[in-house]
C-alpha cells in the first residue's frame, strides 16, 4: 500500500488521517496471469491501482483483437467509459503477469473524494491525466506511422517492453507482428 500513498501523495498533500482514510477503503486482490480485471460485457465496479505487475486494455471484434494501452506498476487502471456511468464495457483489462492490484469501488470512491481533504482535487487530476494521454494516444493513431508509433512505444514503456509479447506490442502500434519485425529491424539498422 506504500506505492499507493506514494502516489496518490504526487498529486495532494496526505495527512495522517488521509493515509487511514486510503488503508481503509482499498482492497488488496492477486491477479493470476491470465485473469481479467474487466471482461467486456460486465460493468467496471471498480479503479485499480497496480502495485507490482502489468495488465494491458484490449477490446476483440470477431476474431480480431486490438490491444490498445498497458498498465504497469504505480499505475491506475480503470474502464472509465463503463465506470463512471456504471454502464457494461465493451473492454477488456488483463493481467499480462501475476499482478497485484489495490482495488476501489464506486462508491467507496466517491466517499473517498469527500473524506479527504483534497478528495475532489485528486480524483480531477487523475482523470485529466486520463483524457490527455487518451487524446495523444488517438492523435497519435490518425497522424503517426508504425514507425513513429513504436518509437513512442519504446519512449513510453521502455522499461516494461520485454514483460510484453511482441504481438501485442503489434496490435498496439497498429500492425500485424510481421510488420512489427520489420520496423525493429529498420530501426536497429539505423543505430
Amino acid at each position: 500500500m506504500e506505492l499507493l500513498l506514494k502516489t496518490i501523495r504526487t498529486y495532494i498533500p496526505l495527512s495522517p488521517d488521509d493515509e487511514e482514510v486510503v488503508r481503509r477503503l482499498f482492497k488488496r486482490k492477486i491477479f493470476r496471469q491470465g485473469e481479467h480485471f474487466l471482461e467486456a460485457g460486465s460493468t467496471c465496479r471498480y479503479v485499480g491501482f497496480i502495485e507490482s505487475g502489468l495488465v494491458r486494455y484490449y477490446t476483440v471484434n470477431g476474431e480480431d483483437e486490438k490491444t490498445y494501452y498497458f498498465s504497469k506498476e504505480g499505475a491506475f487502471i480503470c474502464d472509465n467509459e463503463s465506470f463512471l456511468p456504471q454502464q457494461p464495457s465493451d473492454r477488456n483489462i488483463q493481467a499480462l503477469e501475476t499482478t497485484v492490484v489495490y482495488m476501489i469501488g464506486y462508491r467507496n470512491l466517491q466517499q473517498l473524494y469527500r473524506e479527504l481533504k483534497h478528495g475532489e482535487r485528486f480524483g480531477r487530476l487523475v482523470i485529466e491525466q486520463v483524457f490527455i494521454a487518451a487524446i495523444r494516444q488517438i492523435t497519435s493513431m490518425y497522424n503517426d506511422p508504425p514507425e513513429v508509433r513504436y518509437q513512442e512505444f519504446l519512449a513510453v514503456y521502455s522499461d516494461i517492453g520485454q514483460r510484453i509479447p511482441q504481438y501485442f506490442i503489434a496490435s498496439y502500434i497498429g500492425v500485424k507482428p510481421p510488420s512489427l519485425s520489420r520496423i525493429r529491424k529498420r530501426l536497429a539498422g539505423k543505430r
